[in-house]
């Protein structure tokens, strides 16, 4: 997020529900477990890397189920004309570095995710923080040098 930029409500409600869906415990184990395999927890292979990823794919199947109106491996989406039909890699950029996600795809190709929407490479506020930087007078070489994982 922009640093001028103040959160929105939506925002805040999910930071809170994911604060209490996250009890102490859960987020302690998750660095236990990290530490014990030697997984970083920023960077690209990094904890909050998979983390991210967990949460866009899971949000991107929730997505093709309500597009469909059916849940995955459902009877009820025989002969409906369209139903999902494997999956696309994409590495999107976020503001803890490059994630490689799968994306849901569907027979009639009318799927148009919203969190990752189709040939969008960027996540978040990443554009954002771009901008910001650039008109404080940075140069596009120093933003690079500065947000260069941002931007591939």
């Amino acid at each position: 997020m922009a640093q001028n930029t103040p959160p929105r409500r939506g925002d805040e409600a999910a930071a809170q529900r994911l604060a209490e869906a996250l009890s102490p415990e859960t987020i302690d184990a998750l660095l236990q477990d990290a530490e014990a395999s030697g997984t970083p927890v920023d960077g690209m292979n990094g904890l909050l890397n998979q983390l991210t990823k967990a949460v866009l794919e899971r949000a991107l199947q929730t997505e093709m189920t309500e597009h469909l109106g059916y849940e995955s491996g459902s009877p009820d989406g025989h002969g409906t004309g369209n139903s999902r039909n494997g999956k696309t890699r994409k590495t999107v950029s976020t503001i803890s570095g490059p994630v490689e996600i799968e994306v849901p795809r569907d027979r009639n190709g009318s799927f148009e995710p919203a969190i990752v929407p189709k040939r969008s490479r960027r996540l978040g506020n990443i554009d954002d923080m771009i901008l910001s930087l650039y008109s404080r007078g940075m140069t596009t070489r120093e933003s690079k040098r500065t947000c260069g994982k941002y931007t591939a």
